[in-house]
Order: C-alpha cells, then sequence, then structure tokens
C-alpha cells in the first residue's frame, strides 16, 4: 500500500489508535482517582467486583448482628441490675427472718417485724416488674411488668446463626417468698419459715445462679462482639486490597496519560496534514 496516498493516511490511522488508546487509560485513571477504587463496578474487573460486593455483604450482615447483639446488651444489663437489686433486698430480708425465728420475739415488735419482711417482698417484686428493656424482659412475668416476658435467641453473626438466653421465672419466685400468716407464727428457727422442703438459702442460690447465667451471657455478647468488629476490619482490610486504588500510582499514571494524550493529538495533526504535502505535486 502506497504511503502517499490521499485515500488511506496510514499514519493518521496509526495516529488515531495510539490516540484512542491513550484516552481509554486516561478515562481509567481519571475514574479510579475520582472514586477511588481500582475496581468500582463490574466493568473494571467482573471478577474482584463480584468478590468485592459478596464481602460487603458480610459487613453489612455482620454490623446489622452486632447492632441485634447491642440491644439484647441492654436487655441483659437491665435483668443484672434488676436481680442484684433483688440480691440485696434478699439480704434485708433474710435479716428480718433471723429476728422472727427467735422464739422471744413476740407481741408488736413481731408484728413489724412481719411488715418490715413484706415491704422487703414488695420491693423485689417492683425489681422484677421494673426489669424490662425496650419491651421485653427476661425476669419479669409479674402481672404489672414493663416488658413481655420471654427468652431471646439473638442472631450473632453474618450467616444467622443464633446465641440463645433463658428466662427466670420471677413470678414463681415472689410467689415462693410470699409466707402465709401461719408460716409467721411463732417459730422457733429461721428455716421454718420457708415453704416445706425448702431453705431461704435456695432461694439466694437461686438468684445467684441467675445473676451468674446472665453475666455469662452478657460477656458472651461481649466477646461476639469484639469479635465481630475484628472480623469486620479484616474483610474491609481484604475488600481495600481487592479494589482500592493506588492514587500515588495512578496520580503519576494520569500526568503520564495527559503529555501522552497532547503528543498523540500533535501527532494525528501531523499526520493529517501530510496529504497536503502532495499538492505541492502538482503545481
Amino acid at each position: 500500500m502506497s504511503l502517499n496516498s490521499v485515500n488511506t493516511n496510514i499514519g493518521a490511522q496509526i495516529a488515531l489508535a495510539s490516540l484512542n488508546s491513550t484516552n481509554s487509560q486516561l478515562a481509567a485513571a481519571q475514574k479510579a482517582i475520582s472514586t477511588g477504587y481500582r475496581v468500582s463496578d463490574a466493568t473494571d474487573d467482573g471478577a474482584a467486583f463480584a468478590v468485592a460486593q459478596r464481602v460487603r455483604s458480610d459487613v453489612g450482615a455482620l454490623t446489622s448482628a452486632n447492632q441485634q447483639l447491642g440491644n439484647v446488651k441492654g436487655l441483659i444489663s437491665t435483668t443484672i441490675t434488676g436481680l442484684t437489686d433483688v440480691s440485696n433486698q434478699l439480704s434485708n430480708a433474710r435479716d428480718v427472718l433471723v429476728k422472727l425465728a427467735d422464739s422471744n420475739t413476740q407481741g408488736d415488735q413481731r408484728t413489724q417485724y412481719i411488715a418490715q419482711y413484706q415491704s422487703v417482698l414488695s420491693n423485689i417484686k417492683s425489681y422484677i416488674q421494673d426489669a424490662g428493656y425496650n419491651g421485653k424482659s427476661l425476669i419479669g412475668n409479674i402481672t404489672g411488668s414493663n416488658g413481655t416476658f420471654g427468652g431471646v435467641a439473638v442472631i450473632r453473626n453474618e450467616v444467622g446463626a443464633t446465641y440463645g438466653i433463658a428466662t427466670f421465672s420471677g413470678s414463681a419466685f415472689v410467689a415462693s417468698l410470699n409466707f402465709t400468716a401461719t408460716q409467721f407464727g411463732g417459730a422457733s428457727k429461721e428455716t421454718a419459715l420457708l415453704p416445706a422442703t425448702e431453705t431461704f438459702l435456695t432461694k439466694l442460690s437461686a438468684v445467684g445462679t441467675a445473676l451468674n447465667t446472665y453475666g455469662a451471657a452478657s460477656n458472651y455478647v461481649d466477646n461476639q462482639t469484639s469479635y465481630n468488629n475484628e472480623k469486620i476490619e479484616s474483610l474491609n482490610a481484604g475488600i481495600s486490597s481487592l479494589v482500592d486504588a493506588d492514587l500515588a500510582k495512578e496520580s503519576a499514571t494520569l500526568q503520564s496519560l495527559q503529555i501522552r494524550q497532547q503528543l498523540g493529538t500533535q501527532a494525528l495533526s501531523i499526520a493529517n496534514q501530510a496529504p497536503q504535502s502532495l499538492l505541492s505535486l502538482f503545481k
């Protein structure tokens, strides 16, 4: 093919192809700099983008799981506060029962101690009723409680696995402490003031067991939340290494391509002028 042709300008075609390639690379560099991503959509690198989207979904799911764990953490903390106050009141109640167990405690003095015990029991009932959080309660199954009673199965990770938290029946507990007048009458020792086959220490132990259970649940939720946060950081680091742009490199590339674009434009302009030189042959 002749290089001196007005029909086909090989030089211009080569210059144009080179300029188009430079413009395409320049657009890619500008996109990376403006978005901060080497892979910002499927057109950049479909496989990498698909992996990044899956990992981003995991991050979102873990974030949601931590929100749910945070919510149940509030419920557990409220429950522990209520049971701790109940435990403190049980200590006061035990002091009163010891005094009532003394056969020398009679008459008006005995009546006053019984009233004092009933006052402590009323406080215990109130603490259990008020141990609700966001409309839920793990111990408040007494009439007047401010949360719906029931166990919890909270989502703990991105695949929907759950962690279960059981209930403690505040209603049965209060009922077991609500002694009759006969049980308060003329007892010679502390245990006689309690329902058959049970002792007051059993009640203390039951609350202690519940506190241990909910304390362990609180620690579990804290540890799971921390683990999820660490996993989120690791996943985000993985996404970053996969799709983030090296801005320093992209900036250097952009400057280089801008120079190449200018040179390419000039080369195309010169190549387009080549056929004009053939006119001098006909003068």
